[in-house]
């Protein structure tokens, strides 16, 4: 069964006839330099700031899946504290973002398929959280692997950040290990709450995806907290896969180094370019690269290009 029933994201606006335009998280970029050097050879530091715009508007829209523990040993406070957790997600999130509702026993099922964010959506999706029950074994492993093919069969997929958000109060005891589950490059944040729960499971699926973390909650109390923290992470990030691209400028000047901490580089030794790998970026956050240039010498005063830089 293919779970490409993804709804598409209609204006608000108007009839809901028009698509909104899917627009990437912005950047700025700056480079700080002096711009004026001597005619002979000689060496230019050059340093490059690159912030993630500050307004939510600046975000690209998530597409959340939320995966529910909802065995047996799930009842009573335990599923009403989900329950008031999942109600404070539902309206925080905008009409630029979609929520799926994955809940798990012995076996798997979709609640809902990935909805945009609409007063009425919103009134919806409550009315199926208030209708949680708890009763079963603890399938991990299948809440998993059903909360990541929403992810994966997507229609609308270009341009929008995605998230898994798990939880769990109890040890799998049904279906494979969910801590060998491939989870590819989707971001996974598992929760675990109560005495009982895996912690090693829960954090090995945290582990093995790309920014996703683990939040061992002990007291049920705790778990909106749990939730606020981790959705505002979720929805302050204005861009995904960020890469910074230097390239000399002909044989104006020669890259020596390039400094950007702990992020990966990769040089490109037929142009002499060097990429910076930066992943995501935040809201407000900023991220800085100084480079090393040998400049070549002239012989007269005049005004020349020695650095390209790009991102996507």
């Amino acid at each position: 069964m293919s779970f490409n029933d993804d709804e598409q994201i209609i204006s608000t606006q108007d009839s809901g006839s028009k698509p909104i335009p899917i627009t990437p998280g912005r950047v700025q970029l700056v480079s700080i330099h002096n711009n004026m050097v001597p005619l002979e050879k000689s060496k230019l530091r050059v340093m490059l700031e690159i912030t993630g715009g500050g307004s939510t508007n600046d975000r690209p829209g998530l597409d959340l899946v939320a995966v529910l523990d909802v065995s047996g040993s799930m009842g009573g406070e335990k599923i009403a504290k989900v329950k008031t957790a999942m109600l404070f997600m539902i309206y925080k999130l905008s009409p630029i973002d979609r929520l799926s509702v994955v809940t798990f026993e012995s076996g798997a099922k979709r609640l809902c398929p990935l909805r945009q964010i609409t007063e009425n959506s919103q009134k919806e999706l409550e009315n199926l959280i208030n209708g949680l029950n708890a009763s079963g074994g603890t399938n991990i492993t299948a809440g998993l692997q059903t909360g990541l093919k929403v992810i994966n069969d997507r229609s609308l997929s270009g341009g929008r950040s995605v998230g898994i958000m798990l939880m769990s109060d109890g040890e799998q005891n049904v279906g494979g290990d969910a801590a060998k589950v491939p989870v590819g490059n989707v971001p996974v944040h598992t929760f675990g709450f109560g005495t009982d729960q895996d912690p090693v499971v829960l954090k090995a699926i945290a582990d093995n995806s790309i920014e996703g973390t683990f939040s061992e909650v002990q007291n049920t109390a705790n778990l909106s907290i749990a939730f606020s923290q981790c959705l505002a992470g979720l929805l302050t990030r204005v861009v995904e896969d960020l890469k910074l691209t230097i390239t000399r400028c002909g044989d104006e000047s020669k890259i020596q180094q390039v400094i950007a901490g702990s992020y990966p580089q990769s040089k490109n030794d037929t142009t002499g370019s060097r990429t910076v790998t930066f992943g995501i970026l935040y809201a407000k956050e900023v991220r800085k690269v100084i480079v090393d240039l040998l400049l070549s010498p002239a012989e007269q005063e005049r005004g020349a290009g020695v650095l390209e830089i790009s991102y996507s």
